[in-house]
């Protein structure tokens, strides 16, 4: 060798280290042959038969006319948050005016989507009108409105799980049919004090149990860039309806990437928060346990980047002020990590080819502006599906009467599953589908369980200590975009990479980076340390100016 003394040292330890990595390869590749045989054959079995579905759905909506969602009139609908309570404010425009031209945009798009479970158009009306006589009154400076009411006269939309008062209730389960909420939850409590005006609730999946946006009350909510096509799930109706145009600014809540996953699917923005920093009172479903409730978040949906952050603030209550979301990292003191690829989720569903090449292009972005650039050797990434499968329904959830009677709901699961199969039943398959996940702990044995527990404690510092204060990993929000209606079952591992970090208890951003060849938005999520939520909004607000953001849904097809 050429090498010196202290060259041949240091290609001593180059050799050591590829020799120790191919080692960790062969225990990798070792690992993945021992996997649990009946899940992996499960996956398998879900992509040959989603090989053999989707041509059949396509071909069914190629030939079957789609009704096209109207164009947007107003132009204070194409207006962020943000803007308009700027505008209530210097009164350009009434609050009424705006309040007014979302409830027609929600009228004129309903019909296809299927998003609205319950509407409280009149009382908003009547809300704005008194705001707009307050102003008019003169009692308070607009110095004094933007203090103590940020988003005074601002409509929003919340997710019926997460609770406004008088509205209905029932979570799309029928043994709650006719249920009303009392009281608003706390964090639409924090909006409405905020000056925001609640105009609906949106429509979920049964208890919140699916990736797609259906129940037995209120139907099933349609995607507005190809309504044979899924808005996602569980916050499947505030996505829907931010991405038609029909609402700014939403509230929803995420266990298993519920926010991020319709926010993909629907072209607009979604946060889940770092757990502990937004209120859960008064969301349904709610289980007791502290390691559920660090799973469980709520958090903001927008259709434009920059409302996150004030949003965000609004709803961390005196738990923003720790969190210095007004404070900037300087973009070239950015450190971002990416992955490009699903690990070896069940099914093999892999990131379409679109959806790696966007990824890659936000990085080069970032590359651009001087940022320290690399992949991200994570090895655990590899066994995501199974980390996230194994801790939530393995470890988090331990009891599936447990924690149904905390719901104050009976259910049995044989008694469920032959009525479903007599077309009979009280619940619908996706919650069917949930319960046998809980209560068979995910078909993984319990020293595996173990293992991949102990595997996501491993992850979550590895990336504590990589992202610090300064660091973001970009990765894939969902490996394909919105589906067609009715494959829920054969696409539940879709949303692993996302549930991953409610496991993780890490913050996480969907970001919209445009649409496919199909027309059907993609985009990548954004994470950060914990309690670093502000990167995930910065991130965000600087591959919107990139890459434009919310791109309208067609009005013609």
């Amino acid at each position: 060798s050429p090498c010196g003394v202290a060259d041949r040292e240091a290609c001593r330890r180059r050799d050591f280290s590829a020799f120790t990595r191919v080692l960790d390869f062969g225990r990798r590749s070792h690992q993945l042959v021992k996997m649990e045989f009946a899940m992996h054959i499960y996956g398998f079995i879900l992509k040959v038969l989603s090989f053999m579905i989707t041509p059949i759905l396509a071909v069914r909506a190629f030939f079957v006319h789609q009704k096209p969602l109207p164009p947007i009139k107003s132009e204070y609908i194409k207006c962020s948050a943000s803007e308009l309570a700027r505008k209530i404010r210097k009164q350009e425009v009434t609050c009424e005016r705006i309040v007014r031209a979302f409830i027609v945009r929600c009228r004129e798009v309903n019909p296809v989507l299927n998003a609205i479970s319950e509407n409280r158009f009149c009382n908003a009306i009547d809300e704005a009108h008194t705001i707009d006589q307050m102003i008019d009154s003169g009692v308070k400076t607009e110095e004094e409105l933007e203090r103590d009411t940020p988003l005074l006269g601002v409509p929003f939309t919340v997710k019926e799980s997460c609770g406004l008062k008088g509205m209905r209730f029932s979570v799309g389960c029928t043994l709650r049919d006719g249920m009303k909420a009392m009281e608003n939850g706390a964090a639409v409590e924090k909006l409405v004090k905020a000056g925001a005006i609640p105009i609906l609730v949106s429509n979920t999946p049964e208890l919140c149990c699916s990736i797609e946006t259906y129940n037995f009350i209120t139907g099933r909510t349609n995607n507005p860039y190809n309504r044979f096509r899924t808005s996602g799930g569980s916050s499947g109706g505030e996505a829907a309806l931010l991405g038609s145009g029909a609402s700014v600014i939403g509230i929803g809540s995420d266990m298993g990437g519920s926010i991020r996953v319709p926010a993909m699917f629907n072209g607009v923005y979604g946060h889940k928060p770092t757990p502990g920093i937004i209120d859960l009172t008064g969301h349904f479903p709610l289980d007791p346990s502290p390691d559920f409730q660090k799973v469980l978040c709520i958090g903001p949906m927008t259709r434009y980047a920059e409302d996150l952050t004030p949003m965000f603030k609004i709803l961390a209550g005196d738990k923003a002020s720790s969190l210095n979301l007004d404070h900037k990292v300087p973009v070239n003191n950015l450190n971002v990590f990416y992955l490009d690829n699903c690990g070896y989720p069940l099914g093999n569903n892999q990131p379409t080819r679109e959806i790696k090449k966007k990824i890659h292009q936000a990085v080069n972005h970032f590359k651009s502006k001087s940022c320290k650039c690399e992949k991200a050797d994570l090895p655990e990434w590899d066994d995501s599906t199974e980390i996230s499968l194994a801790s939530f329904f393995g470890s988090i959830l331990k009891s599936v009467n447990k924690t149904l009677n905390n719901m104050s709901i009976k259910f049995s699961l044989p008694h469920e599953a032959v009525k479903f199969i007599l077309g009979a039943p009280t619940f619908t398959l996706a919650t069917i589908h949930f319960t046998a996940l809980l209560t068979f702990k995910a078909f993984i044995p319990k020293k595996r369980r173990e293992m991949y527990v102990v595997e996501a404690e491993t992850l979550k510092k590895k990336l504590t200590n990589l992202l610090k204060d300064n660091g973001v990993l970009l990765c894939p929000t969902s490996a394909q975009p919105a589906f067609y209606h009715g494959l829920f079952p054969l696409k539940q591992t879709l949303t692993c990479q996302a549930f991953l970090f409610n496991i993780l208890h890490l913050p996480a951003t969907n970001v919209p980076l445009g649409l496919n060849s199909q027309g059907l938005p993609i985009g990548l999520q954004v994470v950060a340390g914990p309690g670093q939520d502000k990167l995930c909004f910065q991130v965000a607000e600087e591959l919107e100016a990139a890459f434009g953001g919310w791109v309208p849904p067609p009005s013609s097809y």
